[in-house]
């Protein structure tokens, strides 16, 4: 099994440029199933560089608390998905070890910041990915699988190259919602090495979704690709039984903006310390002064991306802009949690298209503006801003037969009700798949 998979792995790679790192002998004894985990989780026998050449070489020496929950469980890492670099960005193109290439279209991009989890999951069959980001919803509904973010808390985030610590989670993506039933039991749980995952609630298994809301403006802006998909989803879960509602959400419009505040202001500082004295290289000159060789030493190693990053988010934590802009993302970010809450007294889910188009070009994404750059993550954004749980599913394809995913959004710690969704979705609507190495 795990040399036959490890096979499968590298043709696909040859193919989508995948993986940073792949496991380059099985173990010794056969595994339960095997998983791959995103370069910005931290594992002990492959290495961990965040898609970054700062860190290039880097080796810790323990595993991400869901990585070695995984292999508790009898599974088996194959490799390290390639994604966005410390997971700024969209699209998966700012990376500092290759671009991955989406299965349905190579000319096309997998989404981001864990563009290469997603071509795995598409890639390879019963394969699941674990990847850590802010939401997996745009990798998974470019590349056609599953999606699931869980509740911010609900997986520990002990082992992850944080981008925006206040947002990011571990979750995981497959092409079949039977492989996300199956392992989010097993990664999530309280652990004492993170704060932030040890009031969480036991997983709710008993709840299904029954009244769906469907912002007002959620299809505003969208390609006629994915409006026709969506609508054609929303008649379809009309069928099953589902009660569909429009509502308005003006909270929402403020979400993207106050999101992008904070990730970039959190990343600022989390990559403060990646300057070539601990971490990964360290080949600077040392007979310079430390501000010039830190400066010279990011200048080199530090993607385009990742600097315009850091200098936004410093200048939004500066004296004078931190009330501006930080404490104002602040008070959006409560607001948007209170809207939804608003909105989970009456109905079980929000949904939304899960990107604003199908996946784009390389070249149409080069000539892109920073401003569209980031306009793919405002559907994203709320349940991302607020700590919800939310699932993209397929629900289309364009002209083209390239893939269209809509986004479940659920009450905090309601993840049973998504995965629920998913099979029930699943066993309804026709899931194409890319073409599969096997």
């Amino acid at each position: 099994m795990i040399r036959d998979a490890l096979d499968r792995a590298k043709a696909a790679d040859a193919r989508h440029s995948i993986f940073r790192e792949l496991l380059e002998e099985p173990p010794s004894t056969e595994p339960a199933f095997v998983f791959s985990a995103s370069d910005n989780l931290v594992t002990a026998d492959l290495g961990t560089c965040g898609g970054s050449r700062i860190l290039e070489g880097h080796r810790p020496v323990f595993d991400a608390t869901a990585v070695a929950r995984m292999r508790e469980a009898g599974g088996s890492l194959i490799g390290k998905t390639n994604l966005d670099e410390f997971g700024f960005g969209h699209f998966s193109v700012d990376s500092g070890y290759g671009v991955p290439l989406n299965p349905f279209d190579a000319e096309r991009s997998c989404g981001g910041p864990c563009g290469g989890a997603a071509c795995a999951a598409a890639s390879l069959d019963g394969h699941v990915a674990l990847a850590a980001g802010g939401s997996l919803s745009g990798p998974a509904g470019f590349c056609g699988v599953y999606g699931l973010t869980p509740t911010y808390g609900r997986v520990s985030r002990h082992g992850v190259l944080d981008c925006g610590s206040s947002s990011d989670r571990v979750g995981l993506l497959a092409l079949d919602p039977g492989r996300l039933s199956e392992c989010l039991p097993v990664i999530a749980g309280r652990d004492p090495r993170d704060p932030t995952s040890c009031v969480q609630p036991a997983p709710e298994t008993e709840g299904r979704i029954g009244s769906i809301a469907v912002p007002e403006d959620a299809t505003a802006g969208v390609d006629a690709d994915v409006r026709t998909a969506f609508e054609a989803a929303l008649e379809m879960l009309t069928s099953m039984g589902f009660e569909i509602a429009t509502v308005a959400t003006p909270s929402l419009a403020y979400a993207p903006a106050a999101h992008r505040v904070l990730v970039v202001a959190e990343a600022s500082t989390n990559v403060a310390k990646y300057v070539g004295m601990r971490y990964g290289r360290q080949d600077g000159d040392l007979s310079m002064g430390f501000d010039d060789y830190f400066t010279h030493f990011r200048s080199e190693y530090f993607g385009d991306e990742a600097k315009l990053m850091t200098i936004l988010g410093t200048y939004c934590r500066m004296e004078g802009n931190r009330d501006r802009y930080y404490a104002k993302a602040l008070k959006v970010r409560a607001q948007t949690i209170g809207m939804y809450k608003e909105l989970f007294e009456t109905y079980d889910a929000v949904l939304t298209p899960s990107m604003p188009s199908v996946p784009p070009r390389f070249d149409a994404i080069a000539g892109m503006t920073a401003a569209e750059k980031h306009g793919y993550g405002r559907l994203t954004a709320g349940p991302s801003l607020a700590g919800l749980p939310h699932l993209s599913v397929p629900c289309g394809y364009g002209g083209t037969g390239l893939p269209v995913g809509m986004q479940f959004a659920a009450a905090h710690w309601n993840e049973g009700m998504l995965l629920r969704m998913a099979a029930d979705w699943d066993s309804a609507f026709e899931v194409r798949r890319a073409e599969a190495v096997r």
